[in-house]
């Protein structure tokens, strides 16, 4: 039996379409040091890139 891998289902969420989204890492704290124009464009998600995204979805055998 395949099993999702539960650490990649925490980080990642499958869109609509079929591509991976992921968080901007590193703002929890320290963010007083961080620039207003690095924070917000923190708080988008993003796409993760093709090269990547295959193994992750290998981790992910049923989606999300």
């Amino acid at each position: 039996m395949q099993k999702t891998k539960k650490s990649v289902a925490k980080r990642f969420k499958i869109t609509g379409r079929g591509k991976l989204v992921r968080r901007t890492p590193g703002f929890r704290h320290l963010l007083s040091a961080k620039s207003t124009k690095q924070k917000r464009r923190a708080s988008k998600d993003k796409l993760v890139a093709p090269g990547h995204a295959e193994p992750l979805f290998r981790c992910l055998p049923f989606g999300l």
